[in-house]
């Protein structure tokens, strides 16, 4: 399946159940919202897991485009993406965790056509505050299904105060010997699929209390499930980068990590833009700075006459279509190459600076101070120029 056939097979399977399809909403988060990225499904749907009644009902699904900053220095590795999409399915107040595991467990293995001698799932083993969730558990334990209790990597929360609760994860087999160990013990064990039993919300001391309803959030990488389904030994090599791996390396002759990291920055770049963000030196503009910078540092290590102009208009317009956006690519282009001309000048005078007498030697806290505040110079610039 490509990811528009998992996409479907998974909207079509959750309608049947009586989900009514939303639309995603941009990578901005809704007003009041403290992260500077949506990172997943739940975010615009906060209130309504709050008790507010949604318009469409206690069951919903959908995909929701999604950027993660904590994942930037995981990118490059095979399960990692800065901007990916997540395909979400919501009780609100309707069913409970039980069923939706259930669900999960028949679109897996009869939709998706997953055996399932290769699934693990993980379940919250209770801390001090909760007991272990032991309905999760005679799921698992009646499908027939291998357990591992964890506590950290089974609470799911949205920052330190706010909705959260217990959740179970589907894990998938990827190595090639028969299925072994456990999850936490073997990285071949890929998380595809995490259900939320979200129920309490903590508040600043700490505590929890119930939330007005109890809810089941799930969400579903849409690259990492394509990739596994696929075949792929990485997200990069699932369906959506096929252009991309099709015509970067003959533009930029790259090792595979570089390429990765290339060509995922790039993209999230693309998509970010899209949303309407522009390059700066706070909050989201910074992110997306970031992400244009780190994609340029690694092209010119070899090259530095390579530049977003080598990049052919079909990577712009294949990024626009696949995530639904509707601005002009000469646009984000147009972006691209300011922040890009911008960089180059950062750099000749990073250059000049640190070519000064007083920065030969190795530098203190005070010198990569003093070259931020008066001259600009981000510590991760000088220190990139300095081993270069």
């Amino acid at each position: 399946m490509n990811t528009d056939q998992v996409t479907r097979t998974f909207i079509e399977y959750f309608e049947e159940r009586g989900h009514s399809r939303i639309t995603g909403s941009t990578l901005l988060p809704p007003p009041g919202d403290t992260v500077l990225f949506t990172t997943s499904g739940m975010h615009p749907l906060t209130p309504y897991l709050e008790g507010q009644p949604h318009p469409l009902g206690k069951r919903l699904v959908n995909v929701q485009r999604c950027l993660r900053t904590t994942d930037l220095e995981e990118v490059g590795d095979p399960t990692h993406l800065t901007v990916f999409e997540m395909l979400g399915s919501w009780s609100l107040g309707d069913y409970e965790g039980p069923r939706s595991l259930r669900w999960g467990y028949e679109l897996l293995t009869e939709g998706f056509g997953i055996d399932p001698g290769m699934l693990h799932a993980t379940v919250f083993g209770g801390d001090e505050q909760l007991g272990p969730d032991t309905a999760s558990l005679e799921v698992w334990q009646d499908l027939g299904v291998p357990v591992e209790f964890t506590v950290e990597d089974n609470w799911w929360d949205n920052g330190p105060t706010g909705p959260c609760g217990p959740d179970s994860e589907f894990f998938l087999w990827t190595g090639d010997t028969p299925p072994r160990s456990t999850p936490t013990q073997d990285d071949r064990w890929v998380e595809v699929w995490n259900h939320v039993m979200m129920r309490h919300r903590r508040l600043d001391d700490g505590s929890l209390v119930p939330l007005p309803q109890r809810n089941v959030d799930t969400g579903l990488g849409l690259e990492r499930l394509a990739s596994l389904l696929q075949g792929r030994s990485s997200v990069f090599e699932c369906d959506v980068f096929d252009p991309w791996r099709r015509l970067v390396p003959g533009l930029w002759p790259l090792d595979e990590s570089s390429l990765r990291l290339v060509c995922d920055h790039l993209r999230s770049a693309m998509v970010v833009i899209g949303d309407g963000v522009r390059p700066s030196n706070t909050g989201r503009g910074y992110v997306l700075r970031r992400l244009v910078r780190r994609a340029l540092t690694v092209l010119w290590r070899d090259d530095p006459s390579r530049g977003i102009g080598d990049l052919p208009d079909e990577l712009f317009l294949h990024t626009r279509d696949h995530f639904r956006q509707e601005n002009e690519p000469g646009d984000v282009r147009r972006v691209l190459h300011e922040e890009e001309h911008r960089f180059r000048t950062l750099l000749e005078r990073g250059r000049q600076v640190l070519a000064k007498p007083r920065f030969q030697g190795s530098l203190s806290e005070e010198d990569l101070h003093y070259l931020h505040d008066t001259h600009g110079l981000p510590r991760e610039l000088v220190l990139g120029l300095r081993e270069g």
